[in-house]
């Protein structure tokens, strides 16, 4: 071959490859400003551990098949119904016998909820997905399990609604400029309320993660409509992003698989940059992301932690675990004991946890200048350019 083909040749694949490098997922994550992360809204009340609107009804036991479970099922529908109209909502329902359930099976039920860009068609949208389940453990007998994982999944209700409020105005400025969403973006948000994480016994294959693996195995198998940019909703997962085990003070979250260690990074830096901003109540000397400077190559997968990522995983889908776990530290003292209460329950932890999930979601969906009085901020920087413009036009044609 001649060597000015050759030339020719490899500059062509490394435009190609350039090209390549700006579509991929975590190209497209555009930081939200100092002004954007002081305007992020905190739950405050609404985490009252007595009777926040949102913590508080999952503060209780709720083992699949009981009382507890059902109302707070109830909580988390009546929650995205009322709150978040324009979501789509569903419930994956599927049975299993477990060890202690005599032959009977248990009942268990998946939350599903996402929004779309207005106009976008079915299996046409990636989505970023977060994920907490809210099931409870058997025993101890009375076990609330606030960490686990009532906590995380209060945290993301609050993040919902934060960023279904900044869509609305970003979706809403895209068509007002003559943009159609369903075209320019496709890119949508996307929760999972997992049932069954829990095991009722004693942890194996069989006896854990039963929604997890019932909703994983259905997605793969489920087609989307022929000719979408998705073969399947498990495909469409731009990122499985799981919050288990948070709560507790100075945690401690490590970076598991390669292929997301850029995202566990933005996470570290939102969480750096939140602090030195004064937005954090939280006091920590140490950061909670703790190999934020290690190179991707030196992140080595940890396959002793089982959580509901684990289904997915096993089927591609790129995971973000983000859990209170660090070698010689282990799990928080309070994991799967009768202390995993509201009580023990670090509120400004809490707090400073749902602003960095609702930051790190703002930033996956570019909603830099829709949050809060930033959207004011852009608006007066449009004013102004628009202005300039005009002075310019006037300037030259003169």
């Amino acid at each position: 071959m001649p060597l000015a083909f050759r030339n020719r040749c490899g500059h062509f694949i490394l435009i190609c490859l350039g090209v390549l490098l700006l579509l991929l997922p975590g190209y497209a994550y555009e930081e939200l400003s100092d002004e954007s992360l002081k305007a992020l809204p905190r739950p405050n009340e609404e985490f009252d551990i007595h009777n926040g609107a949102l913590l508080s009804p999952i503060l209780q036991t709720r083992i699949p098949g009981t009382p507890g479970h059902d109302a707070v099922l109830q909580h988390l529908v009546n929650y995205i119904r009322t709150t978040l109209p324009k979501w789509e909502i569903d419930l994956q329902n599927s049975t299993s016998q477990t060890p202690v359930s005599n032959g009977e099976d248990v009942p268990f039920v998946n939350v599903i909820a996402y929004r779309d860009p207005p106009g976008a068609s079915v299996g046409d949208v990636e989505r970023l997905t977060l994920v907490a389940h809210y099931d409870s453990k058997l025993t101890p007998e009375g076990f609330i399990g606030a960490i686990d994982s009532a906590a995380p999944c209060a945290m993301i209700m609050h993040a919902m609604r934060s960023i279904d409020i900044a869509l609305d105005k970003k979706w809403a400025d895209m068509q007002a400029r003559g943009m159609d969403p369903s075209f320019e973006e496709e890119r949508g948000i996307q929760v999972l309320f997992l049932d069954g994480e829990e095991a009722f016994d004693h942890w194996t294959d069989d006896d854990s993660l039963y929604g997890a693996r019932s909703l994983a195995e259905t997605w793969d198998q489920e087609m989307n409509p022929a000719m979408s940019t998705f073969k399947t909703k498990l495909s469409s997962i731009s990122l499985f992003v799981l919050l288990d085990l948070l709560g507790s003070k100075s945690p401690s979250i490590m970076s598991f698989y390669q292929t997301t260690h850029w995202a566990y990074q933005n996470m570290g830096a939102l969480e750096q940059r939140l602090r030195s901003l004064g937005q954090f109540k939280s006091s920590s000397s140490d950061p909670w992301f703790i190999d934020t400077s290690k190179d991707s190559r030196q992140v080595v997968a940890m396959g002793g932690i089982q959580d509901d990522h684990i289904p997915f995983l096993a089927r591609g889908v790129d995971v973000l675990h983000i859990i209170d776990f660090a070698p010689f530290k282990g799990f928080p003292p309070v994991w799967h004991t009768m202390d995993d209460d509201a009580e023990h329950l670090d509120m400004d932890t809490v707090e400073d946890w749902t602003v960095l999930v609702t930051a790190f979601a703002a930033e996956w969906m570019e909603l830099e200048g829709f949050i809060g009085e930033a959207e004011n901020a852009k608006a007066r920087r449009d004013a102004e350019l628009e202005a300039e413009a005009i002075r310019l036009n006037k300037k030259t044609e003169l």
